[in-house]
């Protein structure tokens, strides 16, 4: 069969495309970035395409032709600078299901969650529910999942953090320890969607091992799967939660997925529960899902470096930022440096272009779209002030505060901003 995937590069989606193609099926993925994606599962027709995009009929079109089956991996937390809520999961989907009924009326295969609740106002989940009951009253076949804690090889978004605080030292510091959560192996749903296609499985199913385990359960799970010593959990009073989930939801303003922000907050406030009745389709514990894809150093690694990442980027900006601001509040003290080698005017407007530099790259930084090319430019800058202040004052590099040796930590740290980068 033909099969069009959306967020084919995501945590479920990948896993899901890579079972398809398992299967025999041409498989079709759309993506913002299909370069990068290609390379990585080059069995796949990739395309490109933006879903806040592709919100009236006609936009689907062209990509519906020809296709038996759409699978929808795609979805966001909340909006941001990156995510348009009303957009990708609402606006985006019901263009689709219009294009659907005047093309092939292919089965929707969708992957939603549960959309009750103390979250189920929030722009995440209501959007969700409007498309899945869009879905159901659509007329087309369909099938629509609802997985608890998705858990797998790989790692995003919650079941990132959840490895981020199993690797915490010392302690593991939670809020809603005792929330109860299931879960399930993304193996499970990529099962399930596979059924769907080959043997018609459809409705409406809550997917969920027969499992429910605390929140502190399973972050000690994951500690012992990342081959860390038992911790002590320590409960995180409400005005430090509070406090951090409102940094996060600010970070999702300038375009980061955290998923510290307040709707995956309020979302476990309450627990990860189905209100599943038996669906048939099988389902793995989340100790079987962990010890079937044992830890490598790797992700140790990356479970350390991931509640770093917000602080090497801020670092990075506040030391931008007050390397631009403090010389431009003493400005002639500044250019001062530079009269034995140019006339005063020059130097006056040198030291104020270096500043503005810098804090432009640290504003700049602090924005997701801009971030990557922001580093860069960190990095291009303090090569280039080394070489000028070397040929100019080469007696900087014995000054006894260092101006120049503590430029390099700053690259380093640079450098490993840029190593940690990429979300998928």
């Amino acid at each position: 069969m033909n099969i069009l995937i959306l967020g084919a590069t995501g945590f479920i989606g990948s896993v899901v495309a890579a079972r398809l193609v398992a299967d025999g099926h041409a498989v079709t993925g759309i993506g913002r970035n299909p370069a990068r994606a290609r390379l990585k599962q080059p069995a796949i027709d990739w395309q490109r395409a933006d879903l806040s995009r592709m919100t009236k009929p006609a936009d689907w079109d062209e990509i519906l032709k020809d296709q038996h089956v759409v699978v929808n991996c795609a979805g966001a937390l909340q909006d941001g600078l990156s995510d348009d809520l009303s957009a990708t999961q609402a606006e985006a989907m019901l263009a689709l299901y219009s294009a659907a009924k005047r093309s092939s009326r292919p089965l929707i295969v969708q992957i939603s969650a549960r959309t009750t609740g103390a979250a189920g106002h929030l722009p995440f989940l209501a959007t969700k529910r409007r498309a899945d009951q869009a879905l159901a009253a659509s007329g087309l076949p369909y099938l629509i999942l609802r997985p608890a804690l998705v858990l797998g090889r790989n790692a995003h978004g919650g079941s990132a953090l959840l490895r981020a605080l199993a690797a915490f030292p010392l302690v593991l510091p939670l809020v809603h320890a005792e929330s109860p959560i299931e879960t399930l192996s993304v193996d499970d749903v990529a099962e399930a969607v596979s059924g769907a296609v080959s043997a018609g499985i459809s409705g409406d199913i809550d997917l969920a091992a027969d499992e429910v385990l605390t929140l502190a359960d399973l972050v000690r799970l994951h500690r012992q799967w990342l081959g860390l010593p038992p911790a002590r959990v320590f409960a995180l009073p409400n005005w430090l939660a509070g406090l951090v989930t409102w940094l996060a939801d600010l970070s999702g303003l300038l375009g980061w997925r955290s998923p510290l922000r307040s709707t995956a907050m309020t979302i476990m406030s309450e627990g990860v529960r189905s209100l599943k009745a038996e669906s048939g389709l099988g389902t793995t514990h989340a100790a079987a899902t962990l010890s079937a894809n044992p830890s490598g150093v790797q992700d140790l690694w990356s479970a350390r470096l991931y509640l770093l990442k917000p602080l090497v980027i801020s670092g990075l900006s506040a030391f931008w930022l007050l390397s631009g601001l403090i010389p431009l509040l003493m400005l002639e003290k500044t250019s001062a440096h530079f009269l034995p080698f140019m006339p005063e005017a020059a130097a006056t407007a040198l030291t104020l272009a270096t500043c503005l530099i810098d804090i432009a790259l640290g504003a700049a930084v602090l924005l997701r779209p801009l971030a990557k090319r922001a580093l860069l430019g960190m990095l291009a800058v303090s090569f280039a002030y080394l070489a000028g202040a070397s040929l100019l004052e080469p007696a900087l590099w014995l000054d006894p505060l260092g101006p120049l040796v503590k430029v390099l930590p700053s690259i380093l740290l640079t450098l490993t901003a840029l190593s940690t980068l990429d979300e998928r």
